[in-house]
């Protein structure tokens, strides 16, 4: 089971400043308990030394990876964790059948979907905070391929790195999205020093037109 944010599923349901009606409150609880009869939750994570040989550029086992973004995320880091994680085919299953049948099903699922990939993603942070703190260090927030400059072909990389196909069954398309669709590749920087605020992929996505941004 994943305790989701029910308010980040209605926000990418489009619901801002108001509530959704009972029908759709009852769509929302009928589609999460079908989604977590479903999923299987998995996750990957490797630590690797951070190079920086030059400026806004970063190098990570070998990967050259320049973005100013990213750079500036990691600034003051020593190594880094790459991290992946996936719900899992079934609820890709569960999204297709629906789009078949009943749309309206299809919509709120990838809603709670996201809601709950998130939600997942947060528990392997804490995790991973937790084995950091026990080694006098402190993680950056993650930064994904596809977030601000930091190229979305990279998605390859981290999948390589990590073995993702073989360890939690996530590929990476020719178009560099990932399958299963509700996972997530990341990297989460490792410094000395804490940093004072806690910033989350829309405040560091250059996106500030996107539809779902918070």
């Amino acid at each position: 089971m994943i305790a989701f944010d029910r308010s980040e599923a209605l926000r990418y349901l489009g619901y801002r400043g108001t509530e959704p009606d009972a029908a759709v409150e009852e769509s929302l609880a009928r589609c999460a308990a079908g989604l977590q009869d479903v999923i299987q939750p998995k996750s990957v994570f490797r630590r690797f030394p951070l190079r920086h040989p030059a400026e806004n550029v970063l190098d990570v086992a070998g990967v050259a990876i320049d973005s100013k973004k990213l750079a500036r995320n990691l600034k003051g880091c020593t190594d880094v964790y790459l991290m992946a994680a996936t719900l899992g085919i079934g609820a890709d299953r569960l999204i297709a059948r629906a789009s078949a049948v009943r749309m309206s099903d299809a919509v709120i699922y990838q809603a709670v979907a996201a809601a709950m990939i998130e939600a997942y993603c947060e528990e392997v942070n804490d995790m991973l905070r937790r084995e950091a703190g026990s080694h006098g260090l402190y993680c950056r927030p993650r930064f994904s391929p596809g977030y601000g400059d930091f190229d979305i072909g990279h998605q390859r990389d981290l999948s390589r790195l990590l073995d993702t196909p073989r360890k939690i069954g996530l590929t990476v398309t020719e178009s560099c999205l990932l399958a299963p669709i509700k996972s997530v590749t990341a990297v989460i920087g490792l410094s000395a020093t804490p940093q004072p605020c806690h910033r989350k992929g829309c405040e560091e996505c250059g996106k500030t037109d996107c539809a779902f941004r918070r």
